[in-house]
């Protein structure tokens, strides 16, 4: 706490001021948290000082408040080409990350306790650079911290704004920044080592070294690529959820019954359910295998019901029979965008909707995946599927504008297979590959 205090005198945070007169003062809390090594062992212990935003007042004590984050296609994406080119790839955390945002609004927050100052009291602090807790936090920290990417250098992204990009005469460094996690990989082991010595010139960071644990995913690079897992999430979601020793499953879901809204009885407690619904999505970053399950489940978040519940009982089973899997992203040289797509017609009991499922490879590997119900009732399987490859052709599109501003741009056409050999289906992917045929 000590530590934890000094480092927000030291930011200059706050200054102490007379309490103003009908002045809104936020209170706050310490939390205490457990920071764990990628094994599960502990590393150290952390305390926090949290303000209670959510007794803000919008419009006066904030504005604003959406901060991006990097999506999981650009970090799969960017790992891919890094690994590919044999770069470097280093990770960083940023000290106190939300403490260096500038504040544009005038907040008040009452001091910590037990380190009230003695001689004033009853003053309160007022706040020039943001705490963890305030609603604009997030947004403030992005803010400066792009802020000063662009001096050094690096462009933000327009089809990623968490993405960074330095292109320089003869150097390249992407920079993905998720919060106060951050991946730095660059062309030269000298230059991203220059990149680093500005960033620490600027903000209070820990390098971590070489990538190896990033958002509670387990990174090992052999001369083969890298291989991403879970493998410490999916035993703890497995002790939370009480099921560590269950039997394993072979497989995630049986896809000869659909779950329907109405049939069994309501779970006693909804948001167990929902939590682990959550869990097991996020899960997914690095197990596509688990992707059309998951989205079953979390269908039915509103209301779930005994089925429901047991899908996600056998959905944890095979999760504990395949622990060891998890994502390969091999160096290879191929850079060609091939998509597959699928769909269910009227698999939906309840709304008679499809499901749309696709997968995107760029070179061998995978890199975007989804399971979607589709918005609308389609009359036909042909209906269907045209719709799920829309879906797929719209990712496609968006992963070609990404790479062109990675300067990686691709100058044969993405194919787009799918199982439907409807005439007019097949017409409309022969239109789609044609419009691909461009060179940027």
């Amino acid at each position: 706490m000590a530590d934890e205090h000094q480092a927000l005198l030291d930011n200059k945070t706050w200054s102490l001021v007379p309490r103003p007169p009908q002045a809104n003062v936020v209170s706050g809390k310490w939390i205490f948290r457990h920071k764990f090594h990628s094994d599960g062992t502990l590393a150290r212990y952390k305390a926090l000082w949290v303000l209670r935003g959510f007794s803000q007042r919008p419009g006066l004590d904030y504005d604003e408040t959406f901060s991006p984050v990097v999506k999981p296609a650009t970090i799969r994406l960017v790992l891919q080409i890094a690994v590919s080119s044999s770069w470097p790839i280093r990770q960083l955390d940023v000290k106190n990350a939300f403490l260096n945002g500038y504040l544009d609004e005038v907040v008040y927050c009452q001091q910590p306790p037990v380190f009230v100052d003695p001689a004033h009291p009853d003053h309160v602090c007022r706040l020039h650079k943001s705490l963890y807790g305030l609603k604009q936090a997030p947004r403030a920290w992005y803010q400066r911290f792009a802020a000063y990417l662009s001096t050094i250098g690096f462009v933000a992204s327009v089809t990623d704004t968490s993405l960074f990009v330095l292109r320089s005469a003869a150097d390249t460094a992407y920079l993905l920044l998720y919060v106060d996690d951050i991946i730095v990989t660059a062309s030269s082991s000298a230059f991203l080592q220059h990149l680093l010595d500005r960033l620490h010139s600027e903000f209070a960071m820990t390098d971590l070294g070489d990538l190896h644990f990033f958002l509670g995913i387990a990174v090992r690079r052999s001369s083969t690529g890298l291989f991403l897992s879970q493998r410490q999430y999916a035993v703890d979601l497995l002790q939370r959820a009480g099921m560590s020793d269950c039997h394993p499953c072979t497989t995630p879901i049986d896809t000869q019954a659909k779950l329907s809204d109405i049939e069994g009885e309501l779970v006693n407690d909804a948001t167990d359910y929902r939590s682990l619904a959550g869990a097991l999505q996020y899960l997914t970053l690095t197990r596509p295998d688990l992707s059309y399950a998951v989205q079953q489940i979390c269908l039915h978040m509103h209301a779930p019901r005994q089925p429901h519940l047991a899908l996600v009982k056998r959905v944890l089973r095979y999760v504990r029979g395949t622990l060891d899997l998890g994502l390969h992203l091999s160096a290879s040289s191929s850079t060609a965008l091939t998509a597959y797509s699928d769909a269910d017609w009227a698999g939906c009991p309840n709304t008679r909707r499809s499901t749309s499922v696709y997968c995107v490879y760029y070179g061998d590997s995978l890199i975007s995946w989804s399971s979607k119900r589709q918005t609308t009732v389609s009359r036909s399987s042909a209906e269907a599927e045209y719709r799920a490859v829309a879906h797929v052709v719209a990712e496609c599109c968006w992963l070609r504008q990404l790479l062109q501003e990675l300067h990686r741009p691709l100058s044969s056409a993405t194919v787009v297979f799918c199982d439907n050999s409807g005439r007019v289906l097949a017409y409309v992917l022969a239109c789609i590959v044609v419009l691909f045929t461009f060179v940027p």
